[in-house]
């Protein structure tokens, strides 16, 4: 989202949809080599803390870190998804933790804020992440 009035902070908002099918398929041939390449061992211990539950919890911290990239704007540029890590809060909601080169770019862009909201229905799990950026950061 541009400023309308070129001043104040700007909000850009980054949304994914991962099929939970597809992510249930690559963690049943791939197994921790799926997961280790995607997510923090921190992750990956809470989405097996329950079995039924993983393939819909690792698709949604996968749509969370799709989400993080389409809002950090990068070009071509790849980036270790392990950096940006999807933690669950004890109240049930989860915060977006940036580590490594993603907090380096996140910083460079003036991000002064970030929130990350997940859902999941059926098949499909969803995230969107949303960042307050400060225009008046070294960009």
């Amino acid at each position: 989202m541009s400023s309308i009035s070129g001043r104040g902070p700007e909000v850009i908002v980054g949304i994914d949809l991962v099929q939970v099918s597809q992510v249930a398929r690559s963690l049943d041939s791939l197994g921790e080599a799926y997961m280790r390449r995607i997510c923090t061992p921190e992750e990956i211990a809470y989405c097996n803390t329950n079995p039924m539950m993983a393939p819909t919890r690792f698709a949604a911290r996968f749509a969370a870190k799709e989400a993080t990239l389409k809002v950090l704007r990068l070009d071509d540029q790849g980036l270790d998804l392990r950096t940006i890590e999807v933690t669950q809060m004890p109240g049930g909601w989860t915060d977006l933790v940036l580590h490594g080169r993603a907090l380096e770019l996140a910083q460079a862009a003036g991000w002064s804020s970030v929130s990350v909201s997940l859902s999941h229905e059926g098949d499909y799990a969803s995230a969107v992440v949303a960042v307050v950026v400060d225009k008046t950061a070294n960009r």
